[in-house]
């Protein structure tokens, strides 16, 4: 997997990451609704319904930004931590958790994927929407994530991937033209949605990413393909 950095080839990854979101927290919601004209959403709740099959009493949300996946699953779940290395990202989460009254059911910690605040085996299930091509260290943070989950607990990785080929011209012109003219007119962060395309781009989609995360410690990996390929499910078990 090429290392795909938003803003320059030197320093850390997880550094401009963190920078990154930082700046654009202030946006991030509305550009995610206007770009996915709320599909992202629905790909939300469907993480959610396969968390569901199974009886979950405390969940972890990893690159959990602005909570909108942590508070979703507040609705089915009794106790949700979320993690993200943004504290932009978090500030505006921790104001969503308190304005829905969620204040004490769903909290909010500063920490990285390899390096999480818990102890083992502390959850049911844990969840990542778009996080993992932001990890500096991907299978480092797969293990991080799986070791926080208990013995035959889930965890989930929602990511974009590349579609049918049947979408890949129209889905190509908006993720490499549109999108980043948009984000730049509204985020005033001209890296950050040139960014998003290119680790898509770079990302080890499908089987690719299955076999990484077997390799992590992933058992009974599995996937789904959804809205054509625009982002994939995939589920793994400790």
């Amino acid at each position: 997997m090429a290392e795909v950095k938003p803003y320059s080839a030197d320093g850390s990854k997880r550094e401009q990451v963190e920078h990154m979101f930082d700046a654009i927290s202030p946006k991030y919601d509305l550009l995610n609704r206007v770009f996915s004209l709320g599909t992202d959403q629905a790909w939300r709740r469907r993480v959610m319904r396969r968390v569901a099959e199974e009886p979950v009493d405390r969940l972890l949300d990893v690159a959990t930004g602005t909570a909108d996946l942590a508070m979703l699953a507040a609705k089915q779940v009794r106790h949700v931590d979320g993690a993200d290395i943004s504290e932009g990202m978090l500030a505006h989460g921790r104001e969503k958790v308190q304005r829905a009254g969620l204040a004490g059911r769903v909290v909010l910690h500063q920490g990285d994927a390899a390096a999480l605040p818990f102890t083992d085996g502390a959850f049911d299930a844990v969840t990542v929407a778009f996080g993992v091509r932001n990890f500096e260290d991907l299978q480092a943070g797969l293990r991080g994530m799986l070791r926080v989950l208990k013995p035959g607990g889930r965890l989930f990785v929602l990511e974009f991937s590349r579609p049918s080929w049947w979408m890949r011209p129209f889905f190509r012109l908006y993720f490499h033209g549109v999108m980043p003219l948009i984000g730049r007119l509204i985020s005033k962060d001209s890296a950050a949605y040139t960014y998003l395309p290119a680790s898509v781009d770079a990302f080890p989609e499908g089987r690719a990413f299955e076999t990484i995360l077997a390799a992590s410690g992933g058992r009974e990996v599995r996937s789904e393909r959804l809205t054509g390929g625009i982002a994939t499910l995939y589920i793994a078990r400790k």
